[in-house]
């Protein structure tokens, strides 16, 4: 598929930013699930057939002249979406003709689907190469609004994206070379980072033909993971504009952007269209066999959204994993540990839930990385609770601009995201209220510190939203943990005012020599610029970071 040269040249560029890089009747591949889409049934080995009435008209697909696998493939309003189809028997010698699963491969946000059946997956994701060679067909597409497709951007929406691709699965079924569990219903699986993550739980929570997904840094929220406590997280919504600026995209994104940069929030109207967007509720209408990949120093789509994905699909009883890499939308300033571990996890789960083949194990419940490159394991999450750790304390923040959080005095060598997210990844602060943690023992921290303040203060005229921010320190490293900066709401109108709030998440393990700290900063280069003039003081503060009971290191 041939692109002009500038077209490429950017193309080029979002792919290292995320390429590893939401009616509401859900159907599913679970037993006595009921929905508008269908029904499905089960078997001992695993999901089988979903019952779905079969399109009223064929689906009209055309083949793109000079390609061997682009089609153009209308959709359920009538856009064009380009698909890009890999039978397996045309690319891996000596196959045989079929039938075969098939794995749809989603795009990161305003790029088109990849198309290159050699070039080996990034960043923690799984490439067309690696499912070829593990028995599947594999098709990946260009979202509406981006790349060869139609239409405008309507961000993993149920109503737009999702029901392109069920339009998809409907063309998949009418190919040869596909395994079919039932006419209409192709046994299949789906994969993709970051937008092509986000597309999974949508398309999965209202297309029961989808038999198993493994989201990757993905979203549950679109308003919690770039509108937290109503300040937008100015850096993400930057780059993420820029990126779409030549793509057709909804309007409301483009308005809340500029909003954004201009006063710091999104107008309510604009907000609640990225409410609806989820995938959010959605997520509890998935059934389907789910592996969460999340990153620990993802300062996009956080640790929270994910954990946040996993609650709804347990609370759903469906089958789901999660697991925790060094990487995502940030940069791993710390050593990694294995970095081969979420493909390796992606392929197992695939083989198990899509293949069927039940002697694969896929692995404990719940498996992270900490700091050192060390990886944990536990059933499920949460952890069992260990002792906590805990520091207090009291200072006073003068809220200026200057002597913030971050950024990064240079990009990171080595680091495929490195030079598009130093400039947002917080760091120290020079101008902060600084308590110091001694941690005087051993412990694995994992999940949402917990901070209270107690306080009052003043601040300038205006309309921007009033905020501090906490983050915590490794000072024998000089990092910040994670590289994640949570925004506080706080009211300063002089009075005396007490609030509680979960940070971030983090996995952290510490020794007895281990010194933390919390800072409490004015500014961040993560987040658009709360008011400032005047001061905080801090009469009481109160952090208490989660311990696990028992964990143990994983052998090997």
């Amino acid at each position: 598929m041939d692109r002009p040269p500038a077209r490429r040249t950017r193309l080029a560029t979002a792919s290292v930013l995320l390429a590893l890089s939401a009616g509401l009747a859900a159907c599913s591949s679970s037993p006595g699930s009921t929905a508008t889409g269908g029904t499905a049934t089960t078997s001992a080995a695993g999901p089988t057939a979903c019952h779905r009435a079969l399109p009223a008209r064929p689906v009209v697909a055309t083949p793109v002249a000079g390609s061997t696998t682009d089609w153009n493939v209308t959709s359920f309003d009538g856009t064009q979406i380009r698909a890009h189809w890999f039978p397996l028997a045309r690319y891996v010698p000596g196959t045989a003709a079929g039938p075969h699963p098939t794995v749809f491969m989603g795009p990161g946000w305003s790029l088109p689907g990849d198309t290159d059946p050699t070039a080996p997956g990034i960043l923690g994701q799984i490439s067309i190469h690696d499912l070829l060679a593990a028995g599947y067909n594999v098709l990946t597409w260009d979202p509406r609004g981006f790349g060869q497709s139609g239409g405008s951007a309507e961000v993993d929406s149920a109503a737009y994206e999702a029901r392109d691709v069920s339009r998809l699965i409907d063309w998949v079924a009418t190919l040869p070379g596909v395994q079919l569990d039932a006419p209409g219903d192709p046994r299949m699986g789906m994969v993709g980072g970051s937008y092509g993550g986000g597309i999974q739980l949508v398309t999965a929570a209202t297309d029961c033909r989808v038999d198993a997904i493994v989201p990757t840094i993905a979203w549950h929220s679109l308003v919690t993971s770039l509108d937290k406590t109503g300040l937008v997280k100015i850096g993400w919504s930057n780059i993420l504009t820029n990126l779409a600026s030549t793509d057709h995209v909804a309007p409301e994104v483009t308005a809340a952007a500029a909003a954004g940069r201009s006063g710091g929030t999104i107008p309510p109207a604009d907000l609640a269209w990225f409410a609806a967007r989820g995938p959010g509720a959605l997520v509890g209408h998935i059934h389907v066999p789910t592996l969460i990949v999340q990153g620990t120093v993802d300062t996009l789509f956080t640790l929270q959204e994910g954990v946040d994905n996993y609650r709804a699909l347990r609370a759903a009883g469906t089958t789901v994993a999660m697991q925790w890499f060094c990487g995502g939308h940030g940069v791993c300033l710390t050593p990694p540990g294995d970095t081969l571990a979420p493909e390796r996890a992606t392929l197992a789960w695939l083989r198990r839930w899509v293949q069927r083949d039940r002697s694969v194990a896929t692995g404990p419940g719940f498996t992270f990385v900490d700091q050192n490159g060390t990886t944990y394991t536990a059933p499920a999450w949460p952890v069992a609770p260990g002792r906590p750790l805990t520091a207090s304390g009291a200072g006073t923040l003068d809220l200026v601009a200057t002597g913030g959080s971050g950024p990064l005095a240079a990009s990171p060598a080595g680091q495929t995201l490195g030079s598009l997210v130093a400039p947002i990844t917080p760091t120290p602060a020079s101008t902060a209220v600084t308590i110091p943690l001694t941690t005087g023992r051993s412990a694995v921290v994992v999940g949402a510190p917990s901070l209270s303040l107690t306080y009052r203060g003043t601040v300038a005229a205006g309309v921007r939203p009033t905020r501090v921010f906490a983050q915590l320190v490794d000072a024998s490293t000089g990092l910040v943990v994670g590289n994640q900066v949570t925004p506080v709401a706080v009211t300063l109108n002089g009075a005396r005012h007490t609030t509680t709030v979960p940070l971030e998440m983090v996995a952290y393990t510490a020794t007895p020599s281990s010194r933390l700290e919390l800072q409490l900063v004015a500014t961040t280069v993560a987040y658009a610029t709360p008011r400032l003039g005047g001061s905080v003081t801090f009469s009481s503060v109160h952090l208490s970071l989660p311990t696990a009971g028992a964990l143990t290191p994983q052998a090997g």
